[in-house]
């Protein structure tokens, strides 16, 4: 099993914020359907083949944590790289 944490400074104030922006910005990086999202309140859930997580709201800072199990962990390079992604687009889109 392998652990990922990715952290950004955000301008959001709260995570109400950042929903529209990191919803657009995951389904771009992962068409089809292969992570699914939903919303418990302030935590966006995430979860795929191998793999379970969740982007919070902490302090001024958007935190996305996950556990990766195969077939997920193979893959943790590109997997991290698309939700950095994801996060640096919804914020890139808050800068304006």
């Amino acid at each position: 099993m392998s652990e990922l944490e990715i952290g950004f400074d955000t301008p959001w104030k709260t995570m109400q914020e950042a929903r529209p922006a990191l919803d657009a910005a995951l389904a771009e990086q992962f068409p089809g359907g292969m992570l699914r999202r939903q919303w418990d309140g302030d935590v966006l859930r995430l979860s795929g083949p191998g793999a379970s997580g969740a982007i919070t709201f902490e302090e001024g800072r958007l935190v996305g944590r996950a556990d990766l199990k195969p077939p997920a962990s193979l893959m943790k390079p590109l997997i991290e790289q698309k939700i950095t992604a994801a996060m640096q687009a919804a914020l890139d889109k808050a800068a304006g």
